[in-house]
């Protein structure tokens, strides 16, 4: 792949082919395959050539390594891009480019834009928006025309433009009936739905988690069974239909034992948890503070304990940021008007590297699976593996260098960080994918 020159590298990176290429030291890990082994890798051509001691003679670019981590490139399957029609909050461009700062080689936009990609032609201009970047970008496409809940997409369609993964998200699809024949059309080509599962007249007024702390606060509670009701709802659906279904930004205790019950009963389900709902609980609302309204929203400490179980026993299959960038005069409002969402593609590997496996509650080969391969698996896209012969798809991270979280350091254009002014331990140094490097110098 030719490097694209027109693209401003964030500062202090540097971008190069690789053509041939050798990281030099590193310590790689790829739990899909078993692999942990501190060794050097050469790179030709943008595939992996040889794992082992570099050979004599080698005249190739170099990337020193040691004290790095190598894994399979990071993979983010909910994020919001805001393009097209919210060009102010995100871009694709600037998207990537952030993906890129957090270590990610792969994202999956959200079709809540203005018009929802609903259609081949909007999924096509997504994907060439994001041409020139070292960051695969894989649209999901509505479930429903113009995700008003409707009538269903030309899902076949769309499946064969390439599509692998549906969903209304940042709305549920409402009509029990509606998605059950989605979930019959989508069984035939085998993709799944990602579910934004909340019952609107249980939780339309919320915002923030229903509780002693909204009563304190004199704020319209958003209740765990909103999203719990929802959840068994669509498991029972996929159960009766044989479809797919995926539990997006699962965020309750409830909602846990909903999918490990599900899964025992052999269920086609999977879910996914963000870093927010593993690390903030809803007492930090009490400064009012819209960087931490979300939806759904931040929960309890006894939830958090419950998701990072889930997490570890296989109950939850993947970690996504839901990235929600939003103009920051958008957030300056009255916290009741204000919209829900976070940033989260720079912060998420710093966040959960720190906060669960620094502290013990989360290993670091876990970590790596449901960033990389697990959320891959789900959409049933190409894996990124490190083993001679494999296209090169690789996150190289510091686990050891310490940072302070700045917003205005940030690369998104939306600087709602619910983690500003947090010092965190672990932190991205490149990624290497689609034919070429960014790696971050010093």
């Amino acid at each position: 792949m030719q490097l694209n020159n027109n693209i401003i590298l964030p500062k202090g990176w540097r971008a190069f082919t690789t053509e041939k290429l050798a990281i030099r030291g590193a310590r790689m890990i790829d739990p899909s395959i078993g692999l942990d082994l501190q060794a050097d890798l050469i790179i030709q051509d943008g595939t992996i050539k040889h794992i082992g001691e570099i050979p004599d003679g080698w005249d190739g670019e170099n990337v020193d390594a040691k004290g790095l981590i190598a894994c399979p490139g990071l993979f983010d399957m909910h994020v919001h891009l805001r393009e097209p029609g919210y060009e102010h909050k995100e871009t694709i461009q600037t998207g990537c480019i952030a993906a890129a700062v957090g270590g990610f080689t792969g994202v999956a936009p959200m079709p809540n834009t203005n018009p929802a990609l609903d259609n081949p032609g909007l999924i096509n201009f997504v994907r060439e928006r994001a041409l020139g970047f070292p960051v695969d970008v894989h649209p999901i496409a509505a479930v429903t025309v113009g995700r008003r809940g409707q009538s269903l997409t030309e899902i076949g369609e769309l499946f064969d433009d390439g599509v692998t993964t549906f969903s209304d998200d940042g709305s549920p699809v409402a009509s029990a009936e509606l998605m059950r024949r989605a979930l019959e059309y989508t069984r035939m080509f085998d993709v799944v739905i990602s579910e934004h599962c909340e019952e609107p007249s249980l939780t339309a007024k919320g915002v923030m988690h229903e509780g002693a702390v909204s009563t304190r606060l004199g704020l319209p509670g958003w209740p765990s069974i909103g999203e719990e009701i929802a959840i068994e709802r669509n498991i029972r659906l996929a159960e009766f239909t044989g479809g797919r279904i995926h539990i997006a930004h699962i965020s309750t205790a409830g909602s846990v034992e909903i999918v490990r019950q599900a899964k025992a009963r052999g269920v086609n389900v999977t879910a996914e948890v963000t870093p927010h709902h593993l690390t903030l609980d809803c007492t930090i609302l009490e400064g009012f503070n819209s960087d931490y309204k979300v939806n759904p929203p931040l929960r309890t400490l006894d939830d958090i304990e419950a998701l990072i179980e889930g997490l570890t026993d296989g109950t939850i299959d993947a970690i996504a940021t839901d990235h929600a960038p939003h103009a920051p005069d958008e957030k300056e409002v009255e916290f009741i008007n204000t919209p829900f969402g976070m940033i989260g593609l720079e912060t998420a590997l710093g966040v959960i590297h720190t906060r669960l496996v620094l502290a013990g509650k989360l290993s670091l080969q876990r970590m790596i699976e449901v960033m990389t391969s697990a959320p891959r698996r789900i959409m049933h896209l190409p894996a990124a593996e490190i083993k001679v012969n494999s296209p090169v798809n690789i996150t190289l991270f510091n686990p050891d260098e310490k940072w302070m979280v700045d917003r205005e350091l940030m690369y998104s254009k939306g600087k709602n960080t619910p983690y500003h002014g947090w010092e965190l331990t672990g932190r991205p140094c490149g990624i290497i994918n689609r034919g070429v490097a960014w790696i971050r110098k010093g």
